[in-house]
C-alpha cells in the first residue's frame, strides 16, 4: 500500500479537488461558495491562503498529483501579495492595511503553520518561510513576560492593540509545534525546545483560566491578561471573536494539548484538562436545544447564544475524539467519533463539493448567520486525517512519519 492509498480516503480525494478550484490565478486561492466555485471579485483573505498551502502541503507528502504546485502557488501568495515588503510581516487580505490593525496574530500563527508544513514535508521555499514568520514572530508578537502572543499591531509596528486573545494564541500553539517539529527534522533541538515550552506557557495560562471557571474558557481578554466575558455581547455571532464559550475551541484546546503531551512532559493538571474540556464541550454543547449537533456558542449559565451549527466545530470533536481515543485507549473516544461521523453523513457533508455545509441551522438547513459558501478546507481535511496518522506534535510531523514508514517498509 502507497502512501496516499493508506491516507487518502474518497472523501479527502473528494474535498481536495473542490479545494483545488480556489486557486486565484492573481495569487493565493479565493473564497469557494456553496458550489465549490472561487467567488468572482472576493481579494483573497491571509488567513484562508495560508491554511490551503498547509493543506496542499500535507497531500503532496502523500504524492497527490498537483498538490505540491498548488502548495507553492499558495507559498508564492505568502511571499509576494500578502506580505508587506516595507515593514514586514503579513496583512489580512491581498488589499493591503484596510483595518486599524492589520497585522495579525491569528493570521500570522497561519503562515508559521504553513512555512513549517512546508518544511516538514520538504517542499522547496519552506525553510525561507519558515524562518521569516518566526522572525516576524519573535519580534512582534510574542510577549515572554506574560507567556503568551499578543494579538494585532498597525502597519508599521507602533501600535499595539490593547485586546488579547486566545483563539489566537490556540492557534500559536499549533503552529509552534509544527514549527518545532519542522526544526527538530533539521537538527535545531534548542530551537524546537524553546517553541515546545512556549506553546506549555500558552496552554497553561488559557487552560488555567477554564479551570478555574469549571472548565467554561475565556476567550477575550485586556491587556493585563484579564478576562471580559461580557466582549460582543451585541455581537454574538462573530466569526473569531464571539460572546460566550466558544464549543468548538474547547475541543480544539483538547486536541492541542494532547498533541503538546506527546513532545513534552505535561504539569499533571494540564495533562488532565484534555479530558475535561472535551467531556464539558460534550454535555453542555452537544443538542442543547434538541437538535442534533454542537451549537456555536454558550452563554456563562451554558444557555445556547449563537445555535447555529458550525461545520469547523464538529470537525474538532471528531479530531479531538480520534487524538484522545489513540492517546488514551478508551472506548468512549472511538463511540464518539463513529456517532457524529455518521451525523457528518445525515447532515453535514454536502454531496455535490465533497466538502461540508459551513453553517446549518438547528434543524438541519444551510445557514448564513456568519459563514457563507465552503471556504475553508482545513479542518474538514485535517478531520479526515487523524484517525489514519499516529499522534505527534503535529500533522506534518505525522504524515512525515507514515509516508517515511510506507517508504521504508515498500
Amino acid at each position: 500500500m502507497t502512501a496516499r492509498e493508506h491516507l487518502e480516503t474518497p472523501e479527502l480525494d473528494r474535498l481536495l479537488t473542490t479545494a483545488a478550484a480556489a486557486a486565484d490565478p492573481a495569487g493565493g486561492f479565493g473564497w469557494l461558495d456553496e458550489h465549490g466555485q472561487r467567488t468572482p471579485g472576493k481579494v483573497p483573505e491571509t488567513w484562508i491562503v495560508a491554511r490551503m498551502t498547509h493543506v496542499f502541503a500535507l497531500a503532496a507528502a502523500w504524492g497527490r498529483p498537483g498538490a505540491a504546485e498548488l502548495a507553492e502557488h499558495g507559498r508564492q501568495a505568502l511571499v509576494g501579495v500578502l506580505r508587506d515588503a516595507e515593514h514586514g510581516g503579513w496583512w489580512s487580505t491581498a488589499d493591503g492595511a484596510v483595518e486599524e490593525y492589520p497585522k495579525q496574530a491569528y493570521v500570522h500563527a497561519f503562515v508559521l503553520l504553513a512555512g513549517a508544513t512546508l518544511t516538514r514535508v520538504g517542499l522547496p521555499g519552506g525553510p525561507e518561510l519558515l524562518a521569516d514568520a518566526l522572525q516576524v514572530w519573535d519580534d512582534h508578537f510574542w510577549d515572554d513576560e506574560a507567556g503568551a502572543a499578543v494579538e494585532e499591531w498597525d502597519a508599521g509596528w507602533t501600535a499595539c492593540s490593547a485586546y488579547r486573545g486566545a483563539n489566537a494564541n490556540m492557534h500559536a500553539v499549533e503552529a509552534q509545534l509544527a514549527a518545532a517539529d519542522a526544526l527538530a527534522s533539521t537538527g535545531d533541538d534548542a530551537r524546537a525546545a524553546q517553541l515546545r515550552d512556549r506553546s506549555t506557557r500558552i496552554a497553561q495560562r488559557v487552560v488555567g483560566e477554564a479551570r478555574a471557571r469549571d472548565w467554561r474558557l475565556p476567550e477575550h481578554h485586556d491587556a493585563d491578561w484579564t478576562a471580559l466575558p461580557e466582549f460582543n455581547r451585541d455581537r454574538p455571532a462573530d466569526p473569531f471573536r464571539p460572546y460566550g464559550v466558544t464549543v468548538g475551541h474547547q475541543f480544539e484546546w483538547a486536541r492541542l494539548v494532547a498533541h503538546l503531551g506527546t513532545v513534552v512532559e505535561l504539569p499533571p493538571e494540564l495533562a488532565a484538562a484534555s479530558g475535561e474540556l472535551y467531556r464539558v464541550a460534550v454535555q453542555r454543547g452537544g443538542s442543547p436545544d434538541g437538535h442534533p449537533g454542537f451549537v456555536y456558542t454558550l452563554d456563562w449559565a451554558d444557555r445556547p447564544v449563537v445555535d447555529a451549527r458550525m461545520h469547523w466545530v464538529m470537525a474538532e470533536a471528531l479530531a479531538a475524539a480520534a487524538v484522545l481515543g489513540a492517546v488514551t485507549g478508551e472506548a468512549g473516544y472511538r463511540a464518539d467519533h463513529e456517532h457524529w461521523s455518521n451525523l457528518v453523513e445525515l447532515l453535514v457533508l454536502d454531496t455535490r463539493t465533497g466538502n461540508w455545509h459551513h453553517e446549518l441551522t438547528p434543524e438541519g438547513q444551510v445557514g448564513h448567520t456568519t459563514w457563507t459558501g465552503q471556504p475553508d478546507a482545513y479542518h474538514v481535511a485535517q478531520t479526515l486525517l487523524l484517525p489514519r496518522l499516529p499522534v505527534t506534535g503535529s500533522l506534518a510531523e505525522s504524515v512525515a512519519r507514515v509516508v517515511d514508514g510506507v517508504t521504508a517498509s515498500g
